[in-house]
């Protein structure tokens, strides 16, 4: 797997010494061995999803790019691992010899998919559930965003809540270098090191393209694989802390007015992934 996976790698960063070198580590990040859902394998399901929607990617080689990056740290800290993924990306993509302006989106991307809540607006849109377009009896409309929408708070994200539920990860198991200290470029953490305006409100085709990658799973052929690898990521966390934080992230993604944001995506999962999160749900209030 690792050797098909390197190959795209030199695809998209070329074939320099520096770039072998990346990617070898990559790799070897994504096969940690504390991982069990955010593996290789995860990876390989992303860059699929992401061929399948590229056409309506505006930089569909960024976003692979930063699908090799999205996980690339991971400690099981929303946000945190986020972060520390992209400011990894712009260190590790610029000894690659990545044009500066496709490093910035790159590590733009990455951060984006700490929320899955990209200010993209299909065109043509694509079928939505209540509430995208017209609200339903007593759901938010227009001048409230739903849960999900662009610029709301509850974004279609599968992540625990961090500060309760997070994987455990002895301290030998950390990479040397894990985009802290000499890795990470000149920053305040504020965003001061992030090039560009990004792009304009309900244009961000690529954030919805990488997005909608990261969540193809739930509505793909092994959902049962999917949420049996998440349990394993959170095994020290007991059996009714975990039951109770999970349901929260599942009736989250559920009140989204749409899981996926472009009309393709939409189309391949959307009907699936919500079968399956209620099917998940119902399991864990039973």
């Amino acid at each position: 797997m690792s050797h098909s996976l390197l190959d795209g790698w030199v695809a998209l960063a070329g074939s320099s010494r520096a770039a072998g070198a990346v990617g070898a580590e990559l790799v070897a990040r994504w096969a940690e061995p504390h991982r069990r859902y955010h593996t290789l394998d995860h990876l390989r399901a992303v860059l699929d999803a992401i061929d399948r929607l590229a056409p309506v990617a505006d930089d569909p080689d960024a976003v692979r790019l930063a699908a090799w990056f999205h996980d690339a740290v991971y400690d099981g800290k929303a946000g945190s691992d986020e972060e520390r993924s992209a400011q990894l990306a712009q260190s590790r993509l610029a000894r690659c010899g990545v044009p500066g302006e496709r490093v910035a989106e790159v590590a733009r991307l990455v951060r984006l998919t700490a929320t899955h809540d990209p200010d993209y607006t299909p065109d043509p849109p694509g079928p939505a559930a209540p509430g995208w377009d017209e609200p339903a009896p007593g759901e938010p409309g227009l001048g409230a965003p739903a849960p999900g929408a662009p610029g709301s708070n509850g974004p279609a994200s599968d992540r625990l809540e961090p500060d309760r539920l997070e994987p455990d990860r002895p301290e030998s198991d950390r990479p040397e270098s894990d985009g802290r200290g000499s890795d990470r470029p000149e920053s305040d953490g504020r965003g001061s090191d992030r090039l560009g305006s990004g792009p304009a409100a309900g244009r961000d085709a690529n954030g919805a393209v990488l997005c909608d990658a990261d969540l193809a799973v739930l509505g793909g052929d092994d959902y049962a694989g999917y949420a049996a690898a998440v349990r394993q990521e959170y095994a020290h966390v007991p059996d009714e802390l975990f039951r109770l934080g999970r349901a929260q992230v599942l009736r989250r993604l559920l009140a989204a007015p749409r899981l996926y944001r472009t009309a393709l995506g939409h189309d391949l999962w959307e009907a699936r992934a919500r079968a399956s999160l209620t099917a998940e749900l119902a399991t864990l209030d039973s």
